[in-house]
Protein backbone atom coordinates (compact mmCIF):
# COMPACT_ATOMS: atom_id res chain seq x y z
CA UNK A 1 0.00 0.00 0.00
CA UNK A 2 1.24 3.44 -0.66
CA UNK A 3 2.61 5.44 1.98
CA UNK A 4 -0.32 8.21 1.16
CA UNK A 5 -3.27 5.38 1.46
CA UNK A 6 -2.64 4.74 5.31
CA UNK A 7 -4.90 4.39 7.76
CA UNK A 8 -5.01 8.18 8.64
CA UNK A 9 -5.63 9.23 5.52
CA UNK A 10 -8.67 6.81 4.71
CA UNK A 11 -10.22 7.96 7.55
CA UNK A 12 -10.06 10.97 6.68
CA UNK A 13 -11.41 10.46 3.13
CA UNK A 14 -13.95 8.21 4.63
CA UNK A 15 -15.11 11.77 6.13
CA UNK A 16 -15.67 13.67 2.79
CA UNK A 17 -17.15 10.65 1.05
CA UNK A 18 -19.73 10.66 4.43
CA UNK A 19 -20.71 14.45 3.64
CA UNK A 20 -22.98 13.69 0.98
CA UNK A 21 -24.60 10.73 3.02
CA UNK A 22 -24.84 13.13 5.79
CA UNK A 23 -26.92 15.85 3.28
CA UNK A 24 -29.50 13.23 2.06
CA UNK A 25 -30.31 11.39 5.32
CA UNK A 26 -30.84 14.84 6.86
CA UNK A 27 -33.60 15.48 3.81
CA UNK A 28 -34.55 12.02 3.70
CA UNK A 29 -38.15 12.16 4.76
CA UNK A 30 -38.07 9.46 7.35
CA UNK A 31 -38.96 9.44 11.19
CA UNK A 32 -35.49 8.26 11.54
CA UNK A 33 -33.56 10.42 9.10
CA UNK A 34 -32.45 12.66 11.76
CA UNK A 35 -30.95 10.53 14.22
CA UNK A 36 -29.26 9.02 11.18
CA UNK A 37 -27.66 12.66 10.32
CA UNK A 38 -26.87 12.85 13.64
CA UNK A 39 -24.79 9.65 13.83
CA UNK A 40 -22.70 10.29 10.69
CA UNK A 41 -22.20 13.84 11.97
CA UNK A 42 -20.72 12.22 15.13
CA UNK A 43 -18.78 9.68 13.03
CA UNK A 44 -17.28 12.14 10.85
CA UNK A 45 -16.33 14.30 14.70
CA UNK A 46 -14.73 10.76 15.47
CA UNK A 47 -12.87 10.27 12.70
CA UNK A 48 -11.53 14.04 13.01
CA UNK A 49 -9.83 13.25 16.44
CA UNK A 50 -8.85 9.95 15.33
CA UNK A 51 -7.18 10.10 12.20
CA UNK A 52 -4.71 13.10 13.62
CA UNK A 53 -4.40 10.62 16.61
CA UNK A 54 -3.53 7.51 14.17
CA UNK A 55 -0.94 10.06 12.79
CA UNK A 56 0.69 10.67 15.17
CA UNK A 57 1.00 7.66 17.25
CA UNK A 58 1.74 5.39 14.39
CA UNK A 59 4.24 7.90 12.89
CA UNK A 60 1.98 8.05 9.60
CA UNK A 61 1.65 12.45 9.00
CA UNK A 62 1.95 12.91 5.88
CA UNK A 63 1.71 15.96 3.53
CA UNK A 64 -1.21 14.69 1.76
CA UNK A 65 -2.54 14.39 5.55
CA UNK A 66 -1.98 17.44 6.50
CA UNK A 67 -3.63 18.82 3.76
CA UNK A 68 -6.86 16.89 3.51
CA UNK A 69 -7.52 16.63 7.35
CA UNK A 70 -8.43 20.78 7.80
CA UNK A 71 -10.04 20.01 4.71
CA UNK A 72 -12.74 17.36 5.34
CA UNK A 73 -13.25 19.28 9.07
CA UNK A 74 -14.40 22.13 7.28
CA UNK A 75 -15.94 21.00 4.05
CA UNK A 76 -18.42 19.07 6.71
CA UNK A 77 -18.54 21.59 9.45
CA UNK A 78 -19.74 24.26 6.65
CA UNK A 79 -22.33 21.61 5.19
CA UNK A 80 -24.11 20.85 8.21
CA UNK A 81 -23.77 24.69 9.25
CA UNK A 82 -25.95 25.51 5.90
CA UNK A 83 -28.46 22.36 6.68
CA UNK A 84 -28.95 23.89 9.87
CA UNK A 85 -29.82 27.31 8.61
CA UNK A 86 -31.84 25.89 5.96
CA UNK A 87 -33.66 23.86 8.31
CA UNK A 88 -34.84 26.41 10.60
CA UNK A 89 -33.50 30.41 8.87
CA UNK A 90 -33.62 32.76 11.80
CA UNK A 91 -31.20 35.76 11.97
CA UNK A 92 -29.06 33.94 15.71
CA UNK A 93 -28.67 30.75 13.43
CA UNK A 94 -27.56 32.77 10.25
CA UNK A 95 -25.24 35.24 11.98
CA UNK A 96 -23.59 32.49 13.94
CA UNK A 97 -22.89 30.19 10.40
CA UNK A 98 -21.55 33.42 8.96
CA UNK A 99 -19.12 34.49 11.53
CA UNK A 100 -17.91 30.40 11.97
CA UNK A 101 -17.74 30.03 8.58
CA UNK A 102 -16.20 33.21 7.33
CA UNK A 103 -13.80 32.61 9.98
CA UNK A 104 -12.87 29.51 8.82
CA UNK A 105 -12.28 31.18 5.32
CA UNK A 106 -10.12 33.55 6.60
CA UNK A 107 -7.56 31.93 8.89
CA UNK A 108 -7.14 29.33 5.91
CA UNK A 109 -5.99 32.39 3.71
CA UNK A 110 -3.78 33.91 6.60
CA UNK A 111 -2.23 30.67 7.04
CA UNK A 112 -1.59 30.14 3.22
CA UNK A 113 -0.25 33.96 3.26
CA UNK A 114 1.80 33.02 6.28
CA UNK A 115 3.14 29.85 4.63
CA UNK A 116 4.31 31.90 1.55
CA UNK A 117 6.42 34.18 3.74
CA UNK A 118 7.78 31.40 5.36
CA UNK A 119 6.12 31.79 8.58
CA UNK A 120 3.32 29.48 8.71
CA UNK A 121 4.46 28.66 12.24
CA UNK A 122 3.26 32.22 13.75
CA UNK A 123 -0.15 31.10 13.43
CA UNK A 124 -0.21 27.67 14.16
CA UNK A 125 -3.32 25.71 16.14
CA UNK A 126 -3.98 27.20 19.29
CA UNK A 127 -5.69 25.89 22.39
CA UNK A 128 -8.88 28.53 21.96
CA UNK A 129 -8.94 26.95 18.54
CA UNK A 130 -9.56 23.31 20.33
CA UNK A 131 -12.06 24.28 22.51
CA UNK A 132 -13.85 26.18 19.74
CA UNK A 133 -14.17 23.17 17.76
CA UNK A 134 -14.90 21.43 20.92
CA UNK A 135 -17.66 24.02 21.41
CA UNK A 136 -18.76 23.83 17.54
CA UNK A 137 -19.28 20.34 17.33
CA UNK A 138 -21.27 19.64 20.03
CA UNK A 139 -23.82 22.53 18.93
CA UNK A 140 -24.50 21.35 15.69
CA UNK A 141 -24.53 18.20 16.96
CA UNK A 142 -27.77 19.11 19.04
CA UNK A 143 -28.77 21.43 16.51
CA UNK A 144 -29.18 18.72 13.71
CA UNK A 145 -30.97 16.33 16.88
CA UNK A 146 -33.23 18.93 17.46
CA UNK A 147 -35.87 16.68 19.74
CA UNK A 148 -35.70 16.90 23.27
CA UNK A 149 -34.17 14.20 25.33
CA UNK A 150 -36.41 13.78 28.86
CA UNK A 151 -36.80 16.84 30.41
CA UNK A 152 -33.08 18.19 28.12
CA UNK A 153 -34.34 21.24 25.39
CA UNK A 154 -31.45 19.78 23.24
CA UNK A 155 -32.21 22.39 20.54
CA UNK A 156 -31.65 25.47 23.26
CA UNK A 157 -28.75 23.96 24.31
CA UNK A 158 -27.37 23.74 20.86
CA UNK A 159 -27.93 27.45 20.17
CA UNK A 160 -26.48 28.41 23.64
CA UNK A 161 -23.36 26.60 22.71
CA UNK A 162 -23.33 27.66 19.05
CA UNK A 163 -22.86 31.06 20.82
CA UNK A 164 -19.80 29.73 23.06
CA UNK A 165 -18.46 28.29 19.57
CA UNK A 166 -18.97 32.25 17.68
CA UNK A 167 -16.97 33.92 20.88
CA UNK A 168 -14.47 31.36 20.83
CA UNK A 169 -14.66 31.68 16.99
CA UNK A 170 -13.66 35.77 16.68
CA UNK A 171 -11.29 34.97 20.01
CA UNK A 172 -9.09 32.51 18.20
CA UNK A 173 -9.66 34.50 14.81
CA UNK A 174 -7.66 37.70 17.12
CA UNK A 175 -5.04 35.89 18.17
CA UNK A 176 -4.55 35.05 15.03
CA UNK A 177 -4.49 38.13 13.49
CA UNK A 178 -2.53 39.77 15.93
CA UNK A 179 0.07 37.03 15.76
CA UNK A 180 0.10 37.86 11.95
CA UNK A 181 -0.25 41.43 12.32
CA UNK A 182 3.81 42.15 12.01
CA UNK A 183 3.77 40.52 8.59
CA UNK A 184 -0.04 41.83 7.62
CA UNK A 185 1.39 45.69 8.57
CA UNK A 186 5.12 45.46 6.97
CA UNK A 187 6.58 45.85 10.73
CA UNK A 188 8.69 42.51 9.73
CA UNK A 189 11.68 43.11 7.85
CA UNK A 190 12.20 42.51 4.94
CA UNK A 191 8.76 42.63 3.93
CA UNK A 192 7.91 40.26 1.08
CA UNK A 193 4.36 39.95 -0.67
CA UNK A 194 3.73 36.62 -1.91
CA UNK A 195 3.68 36.44 -5.91
CA UNK A 196 0.04 36.49 -6.26
CA UNK A 197 -0.24 39.38 -4.11
CA UNK A 198 2.38 41.79 -5.94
Amino acid sequence: MSPIYNLPNLLTLLRIVLIPVFVVLFYLPMAWSREAATVIFVLAAITDWLDGYLARRMQLVSALGAFLDPVADKLMVATALVLVVQADPQVAIAVAAAVIIGREITISALREWMAELGKRTRVAVSEIGKFKTAAQMAAITLLIYRDDIWEIPVYTVGLVLLYVAVVLTLWSMTLYLRAAWPSLSGEDSPARLPQDLQ
